[in-house]
């Protein structure tokens, strides 16, 4: 067994790690790359952590891979990059995949957007960052038929520039290729690093785990946490709900779909017709696009009408260009939608389209727009539309966006490129992620922060000293065994703050974290997690006094407290190392998907707890120490009630042995119908769902058992 203080360095360690989401480098994550303070480990903590971070969290790997490739694009030049590309987009490989109408830009918008499309906001789940549409079970969506073709031509831009990841490079062509064609854009954030493989993508569906964890009864009305009604498909059936061309229902299906990834009304019509005045959709004939990736690995989609290429392609079965210029950018899309009258039919792929109605809409009879051919050659094709883009014009609150882009062509060119920028960027995280920030040449630096990237402004100098606010907390706040209020301890109020701001954050969109503080703020406050508000109501009153007395963020003093009080705790077996520099937000709008979906109520499962510990970015090992240490402070918070273990005044492993060592029988928790609680058959201590699953489950039981005993 170890020592006392050897014991204790695998918490300390962990909650460094959760409180900080810093790196092992020698730099904190705020102020630009500061020094980090030093801690009072000892060498045989140190050697702990070695060991510890040799097989590092996804959170940490992660972090790892970011920090190398940043690294590794430093002296990427950019304009380079570009140059390549516009050549290559107008360069036709028609022995691997002719370019429609000369110019491959309408494809790899589709790659970008069908990359970036699958993000959603339920679990951050999703996105391009990862490129994981190369691996199955994305590479096999309908909605990606044939964009194996797109990723073959891309390798090689690839070739020549092999430092860049295949995320970066499909924005940037996506993004590059609407600017050849004439479209506005913001600019261009790098920094996504590629998968190895499509292990974080199995949730999205369809696979085993997407069914156990989300299943879909009816697929075409799949339900949140999925982010589209289909699934298969980036948002929802173009013909319509089922298959069916009925434009008011697809209307429903296109909100709800693109509220999923966190779009509005504007940001959704400026999306859909942005992407769709551009290139054309493909349905030559009935026969289809043959086997998928995962049937064919050697001849995916070879097409089965004819050659299967150019006018003989088959990808979503509808059949034709929306605009009479495929690959130009103007606003014909919208005066297409509301100049003629719209007619469902059968088109020649055997799928539900919309052709011009040649009686005309309450007028004089109007021939429809006629676009080229994909190859330059045979008679000009007729424009049409699909049941959700008619849907637009169903819809009141659509119609009326769409009207005023088909007026304006500079109000349509603002709404899109900011909508298009956050769609190949939403799952980027802050933008300090960008690894391009600060590049001295405008054309490759990106854009000023947006809205959706929640931007906290950096902290220039922190006009503190450390030692003195942790002699005024060890002095002032942690010397009462009851400052918390209800018999709590102050050590347990600010523990339990600092863990719920901290543990709002998730690898899968970098969302969250203590950075701003945003704990402060509703929604996250009253979360059920957070007691309704009790978590921060008393850690931030236990906190006050100390806050009034030096200039120091909110965020920096929980994080700073959070680690102090487990000191405490531990009896000074303990020293946690601090990262200065978090600055603090105005709003909590940024967690409002973050809320923590399992917390003790009825009918949560196993399945959703590991789920949520994934998304976090943590270990089940971490995870389940996170949780002891936080167990052995204080009681149970509303709406539970009890002890957890019989010293609740030291950080130690009690709890684990309390745990174990006891049977529980389900009792009722006070004022919420839907929690569970447990109490000891044989002890006054009580426990939750999430405790007795580490008595259920395998795995996690193992490891509340390597605690319990060492």
């Amino acid at each position: 067994h170890h020592t006392e203080a050897t014991k204790m360095a695998g918490f300390q360690i962990l909650f460094w790690g959760l409180l900080s989401v810093a790196t092992t480098s020698a730099l904190c994550p705020y102020m630009e790359g500061t020094a980090q303070q030093e801690g009072t480990a000892t060498a045989q903590q140190e050697g702990e952590a070695e060991e510890y971070f040799a097989s590092p969290s996804t959170m940490e790997l992660k972090n790892r891979q970011y920090l190398d490739y940043v690294e590794d694009i430093k002296l990427t030049d950019w304009d380079a990059v570009r140059r390549d590309i516009d050549e290559f987009l107008t360069t036709s490989q028609d022995d691997v995949w002719p370019a429609d109408f000369g110019n491959y830009g309408p494809l790899f918008v589709r790659l970008a957007w069908h990359n970036a499309g699958s993000y959603r906001t339920s679990d951050g789940r999703g996105g391009v960052d990862g490129a994981r549409q190369r691996f199955d079970p994305e590479r096999s969506w309908d909605d990606n038929t044939n964009l194996d073709k797109a990723r073959a031509l891309l390798f090689s831009v690839k070739k020549k520039h092999p430092e860049v990841s295949w995320g970066d490079l499909i924005v940037l062509t996506g993004t590059q290729a609407i600017q050849t064609m004439g479209g506005p854009v913001l600019g261009f954030c790098s920094g996504r690093v590629d998968d190895p493989d499509g292990s974080d993508s199995l949730l999205l569906g369809p696979s085993s785990e997407q069914e156990a964890y989300a299943p879909c009864a009816f697929n075409g009305s799949c339900a949140e946490p999925l982010g589209s009604t289909t699934i298969g498909l980036i948002y929802l059936n173009p013909q319509g709900p089922f298959g069916l061309p009925d434009s008011y229902l697809a209307s429903k299906d296109v909100r709800d779909s693109f509220n999923r990834m966190s779009m509005n009304n504007s940001e959704t019509v400026a999306l859909i017709g942005g992407g769709h005045t551009f290139g054309k959709a493909h349905g030559a004939c009935p026969k289809g696009a043959g086997p998928p990736p995962k049937v064919d690995e050697v001849n995916p989609w070879p097409g089965l009408c004819g050659s299967g290429k150019s006018v003989d392609t088959f990808t979503s079965g509808i059949e034709g260009a929306w605009t009479t210029k495929p690959t130009t950018w103007d606003n014909e899309y919208f005066e297409n939608l509301l100049t003629y009258d719209w007619r469902s039919h059968s088109g020649p792929g055997g799928a539900w389209q919309w052709r011009v109605n040649p009686g005309g809409n309450d007028g004089p009879p109007l021939p429809s727009p006629l676009a080229p051919t994909v190859d330059g050659t045979g008679t000009p094709q007729a424009t049409m539309m699909m049941t959700s883009d008619v849907a637009l014009t169903t819809d009141d609150l659509y119609r009326s966006i769409v009207r005023e882009f088909a007026d304006s062509l500079p109000a349509f060119e603002t709404a899109f490129a900011a909508a298009w920028y956050k769609l190949v960027t939403r799952d980027m995280g802050p933008v300090f992620r960008c690894g391009n920030r600060g590049k001295q040449q405008n054309s490759q630096a990106p854009p000023p922060p947006q809205d959706f990237q929640h931007y906290l402004e950096p902290v220039e100098a922190v006009n503190y000293e450390e030692a003195d606010v942790v002699d005024a907390l060890t002095s002032q706040v942690f010397t009462s065994a009851l400052r918390g209020g209800e018999g709590e301890s102050a050590v347990s109020a600010v523990v339990k703050l600092a863990y719920a701001c901290a543990s709002t954050f998730r690898y899968t969109d970098y969302l969250g974290g203590c950075n701003g503080a945003r704990i402060r703020f509703e929604p996250a406050k009253s979360w059920k997690a957070n007691g309704y508000g009790e978590v921060v109501t008393r850690g931030l009153a236990v906190l006050s006094p100390v806050k009034d007395q030096f200039d120091i963020s909110w965020a920096d003093l929980v994080v700073l407290a959070g680690g102090v009080a487990l000191e405490v705790a531990s009896k000074g077996q303990v020293a946690i190392p601090f990262c200065p520099g978090r600055s603090d937000d105005i709003s909590g709008d940024a967690l409002k998907w973050l809320e923590p979906p399992v917390v003790g109520d009825v009918g949560e499962t196993v399945d959703e707890l590991k789920e949520f510990i994934q998304r976090t970015g943590v270990s089940y090992r971490d995870y389940v120490a996170l949780l002891g240490a936080r167990r052995s402070l204080g009681p149970a918070t509303t709406p539970f009630y009890g002890d957890y273990t019989s010293d609740t005044a030291t950080l130690d492993n009690g709890y684990f042995q309390d745990l174990l060592a006891n049977t529980y029988i389900q009792v009722i928790a006070l004022n919420d119908g839907d929690a569970v609680q447990y109490k000891a058959e044989d002890a006054d201590l009580y426990a939750q769902s999430i405790d007795i699953m580490l008595k259920s489950d395998p795995e996690l039981l193992a490891l509340a058992q390597t605690y319990a005993a060492d």
